[in-house]
């Protein structure tokens, strides 16, 4: 009998994602099941404010709509089942919308939804206890709440499956549990079978962002092809936890070792403690193996018992975020937007003085094309064209749009060069995110499937222990490194970054085993921390920790405090930290003389 094989499709990055992954795998997937990510801190926020103002809302319409309607019959025919977190804070509406869908195109589909992640009933009460903030210590915030979901795991998606669901709809769950549930049910995989729920995890998360696997992002860009056809990702899953990444025939993109080594390190944290709902996954020891053409083979997880406790995150509206962005040309470009914008600033500050208003809260300036972003190592200081940011931050929108009444004065009477047409103007809320951990037994997530609903029972006492970690040991420092024989960390690795909250994580991964050593020996966090100053915050508040990942050859850094605030929040023009990594790219990297000549004649 041949082995069965799970052939999984990741067709969804987020919500804003292109609509051609559906299609694509549809014609040439082969697929067993399709998932799709529609979720993050930054849409939940949008959410919560969408069901606030209609409650028949704040779903990821889309889903129930243009994304999955072209390809539904062909979907329906081929027994594609869907998994997709698309409900966001309303996955009962979600799943009614779907449901008119699949009945106006004359199929019949069983459609289930998971809940019981949805907290926002239970604000009261759990403002009245101690609840704090997990990374910041905080006290619960006494405002208005758009919403507060928990973050559930992959069982009641097992279960909607095993009860014939063809579309599993969810609110707030791990993104990795969208494919941890369908390999669950295929494998039947027990709630106890950590290494196992370990390695679906994983592969959960590699295909959770979509193109991101594929060639998305990677660092040597040059060598992924044709993007206007990128290939989204195929896990070809295997019982014992392992599987090969692919991508659709006949696209763009590239699978390699490299791809696939990114994106696992994409967003995480610990990787020897990625904790989740349904286990504790150790990325340690995973290997890939290069298996063809865009054929990477994923092994080598490993699982502990999870925690007794689900992440939550409550979100809150706090003020409005106002940005304006307008060239200025010409010799000393930079020091003219600096000025202008100075200029602008306090002008509007002081008109609102005149009325009695409260300045900004907070302001920020950035000089596009003068690497501003880089700090005290920024080049090109003399570039004869920028842009110039302004971003502020005040509890009152008139405040803002003052500023956009009078940031054109700029043009008829400040600098020279300026010529006179924004390139944006934005407003939109600041919202907050509190992330708090709450205990697993006061949840009840619940599957609606044919009308019914049914509380699905998931364990609860937990056993995690941080002394279950079995340490590493740390990289051996090479003897031959000479000070002045200098690489760029470029010919030595790969890099990418991800963002949780006001958190960065850096991943730096070598290109060789061997190269490691010498990037481990540099690397060290008080160095990466050096080079990052600019970003972070003062203190404890902006240190930076380092993890050692053996099985990939690669180091996770976590640069606390470096997105001023996360993404919901933060007035900088990368919020979300996707550049972070770029930056690392040119760090010195002293290695032996040998190492040094032979990059310098592939240079």
């Amino acid at each position: 009998m041949a082995e069965k094989i799970v052939r999984i499709g990741g067709a969804c990055a987020g919500w804003g994602d292109g609509t051609m992954a559906v299609p694509q795998l549809v014609q040439g997937g082969r697929l067993n099941y399709m998932i799709f990510d529609f979720l993050s801190e930054f849409f939940m926020p949008v959410l919560g404010r969408m069901r606030g103002q209609n409650p028949n809302l704040g779903y990821a319409l889309d889903f129930a709509g243009p994304l999955i309607a072209p390809s539904l019959v062909a979907i329906a025919q081929q027994g594609i089942k869907l998994v997709a977190n698309a409900g966001g804070v309303n996955p009962a509406a979600c799943a009614d919308a779907f449901q008119r869908m699949v009945s106006e195109a004359g199929l019949k589909l069983k459609v289930a939804y998971v809940a019981g992640d949805d907290l926002l009933p239970r604000a009261t009460e759990l403002a009245a206890g101690a609840n704090r903030e997990m990374f910041t210590g905080e006290a619960w915030p006494d405002r208005q709440l758009t919403g507060i979901n928990a973050y559930l795991g992959a069982a009641p998606i097992a279960a909607a499956l095993a009860r014939g669901a063809d579309v599993v709809i969810t609110g707030r769950i791990v993104d990795s549990a969208l494919v941890l549930g369908p390999l669950m049910h295929e494998f039947g995989w027990a709630q106890d079978d950590y290494d196992r729920l370990a390695a679906g995890s994983i592969l959960g998360h590699l295909l959770e962002c979509g193109a991101q696997v594929t060639g998305g992002l990677f660092t040597d860009w040059r060598d992924v092809p044709d993007w206007a056809n990128i290939g989204y990702p195929i896990a070809e899953c295997h019982a014992d936890g392992s599987a090969i990444i692919t991508k659709a025939p006949n696209t763009g993109g590239l699978v390699s070792i490299g791809t696939v080594a990114e994106q696992l390190l994409y967003e995480v944290g610990d990787p020897q403690s990625y904790l989740l709902p349904d286990v504790t996954a150790d990325m340690t020891g995973i290997t890939l193996e290069q298996l063809g053409k865009d054929r990477v083979r994923v092994s080598g997880a490993r699982g502990l018992p999870p925690s007794d406790l689900y992440k939550a995150c409550a979100t809150y509206d706090d003020g409005w975020r106002g940005v304006v962005a307008f060239p200025i040309r010409g010799p000393e470009a930079k020091a003219k937007a600096e000025r202008v914008a100075d200029e602008v600033l306090k002008r509007v500050g002081n008109m609102l003085r005149g009325r009695n208003i409260a300045n900004f809260r907070r302001t920020a300036i950035e000089i596009m094309g003068a690497e501003a972003s880089y700090g005290a190592r920024a080049r090109h200081q003399d570039s004869r064209e920028v842009i110039c940011r302004i971003a502020v931050e005040h509890e009152d929108k008139e405040a803002i749009n003052l500023l956009f009444r009078e940031q054109g004065t700029g043009s008829v009477s400040m600098a020279p060069g300026h010529v006179g047409m924004t390139l944006g103007v934005t407003m939109s809320e600041v919202a907050r995110v509190f992330s708090f951990l709450i205990p697993k037994f006061e949840l009840n997530p619940t599957l609606t499937i044919d009308g019914a609903t049914e509380t699905i029972r998931v364990p609860t006492e937990g056993g995690f222990r941080p002394d279950m970690v079995r340490p590493i040991a740390p990289v051996s420092e090479p003897a031959d490194i000479v000070q002045n024989a200098v690489v760029p960390l470029i010919s030595l690795a790969w890099v990418r970054n991800g963002d949780k909250g006001d958190i960065a994580n850096v991943a730096v991964i070598a290109r060789r085993h061997d190269y490691l050593p010498y990037i481990a020996a540099a690397l060290k966090p008080q160095a990466v921390r050096d080079w990052y100053n600019h970003i972070l915050r003062d203190g404890a508040a902006g240190r930076v920790d380092c993890y050692y990942l053996p099985g990939i050859s690669a180091l996770n850094f976590l640069l606390h405090g470096a997105l001023d605030g996360g993404c919901t929040a933060s007035l900088r023009f990368d919020p979300l930290g996707k550049s972070v990594a770029q930056e690392l790219l040119d760090f010195p990297i002293p290695v032996s003389p040998e190492l040094a000549h032979t990059m310098a004649k592939q240079s």
